[in-house]
């Protein structure tokens, strides 16, 4: 026998299929739908702490079918209807998702057409990366970087490790770039890396083995995530995170209040495909290398093989760092080179 439909079902108001007489012509306005954010997504159930809840209540929801394939991810703010108490098995139901602030977006390869959203929402950009075991893949750095100025987040770049290598010739790479740098290694504090976090909405990324789920279980000691190592033979890590999941860091007082802040920590990386990003939106991260490409010819891509280009004329002028425009070129040709 068929269940009966509710007000709170959207599919009480779906536009009924062919041959059928419409059900009603009143569409939901869901003035009464509650706001949260999506801090899980796992086989088609999406974990939401809603607005005013305790973090410690998290509600399980499903997406309604209006929503067709829309795409909701981790970061997201959603509008829910049904059931938001986070007793066990209560399910309610997202009907909207708000406009996204920031999107972080990657593909499978360069040349693949297809964009997948990894977070929405968060204000900064952490790049996990080890300076010894692994070794660090600065091509991947690069892209992770070239990310984070397309998605508009502020990028920051934590070394771990720093008990077997030293961190100084990694840094000097990025310095021009005036990326921001904590640097940890085994056993110490991160204060550092919390003071760096709080208040924020920070994704962290990293490709396998660099101590990214040892960091958060530091930053986060309730989050038990799975810690793996790295294989001797291949000098790469196990995936341990298979999926992401939004995390709140304790609060400076070490209270019950608001969180001090949010990590969203990612699945470890072995790719980071650039095929959505155009060289004019990276060079707006740089607003005084920007600045000074308005002359360049139509199609100039700032690259060190363009004619013509003005940056050119710039380094022989002395009017900008060479440092730089060398940084910012190598993250140019990151973007379309996929070896990391």
């Amino acid at each position: 026998m068929a269940r009966g439909w509710d007000e709170n079902d959207a599919e009480h108001y779906e536009r009924p299929r062919r041959r059928t007489r419409p059900r009603t012509k009143d569409r939901p306005t869901y003035d009464d739908a509650e706001a949260g954010t999506v801090v899980r997504v796992d086989r088609g159930r999406y974990t939401v702490l809603v607005d005013g809840h305790p973090v410690s209540a998290p509600t399980t929801a499903m997406k309604a079918r209006p929503l067709g394939r829309k795409g909701v991810v981790v970061g997201d703010r959603v509008r829910l209807v049904g059931d938001t108490s986070g007793i066990d098995g209560a399910l309610a139901r997202i009907v909207e998702v708000d406009p996204r602030r920031t999107v972080l977006r990657r593909t499978a390869d360069d040349d693949d057409p297809v964009e997948r959203v990894i977070v929405c929402n968060a204000d900064q950009l952490v790049v996990v990366a080890a300076l010894a075991d692994p070794e660090p893949r600065p091509r991947l750095i690069d892209r992770a970087l070239v990310a984070a100025y397309d998605a508009g987040m502020a990028p920051l770049l934590v070394l771990t490790k720093a008990d077997l290598a030293d961190p100084e010739t990694l840094l000097s790479t990025y310095r021009s770039l005036g990326v921001p740098w904590v640097v940890t290694q085994k056993g110490a504090e991160v204060e550092a890396v919390r003071e760096r976090l709080a208040g924020r909405v920070s994704v962290l990324i990293g490709h396998s083995g660099v101590g990214k789920s040892t960091l958060v279980n530091r930053l986060v000691p309730t989050a038990l995530r799975d810690v793996g190592v790295v294989n001797s033979t291949t000098g790469r890590g196990r995936h341990t995170s298979t999926s992401a999941i939004m995390l709140a860091l304790p609060a400076e007082d070490g209270g019950p209040g608001e969180p001090g802040g949010w990590i969203i920590d990612t699945p470890g990386i072995r790719s980071f495909g650039l095929a959505h990003v155009l060289p004019e939106h990276l060079i707006e991260a740089f607003p005084d290398l920007d600045e000074m490409t308005e002359d360049c010819p139509r199609g100039c891509t700032h690259g060190e093989d363009e004619p013509e280009c003005e940056l050119d004329e710039a380094l022989e002028a002395g009017q900008v760092d060479p440092d730089r425009v060398t940084s910012f070129r190598r993250l140019l040709a990151a973007r379309e080179s996929s070896d990391v």
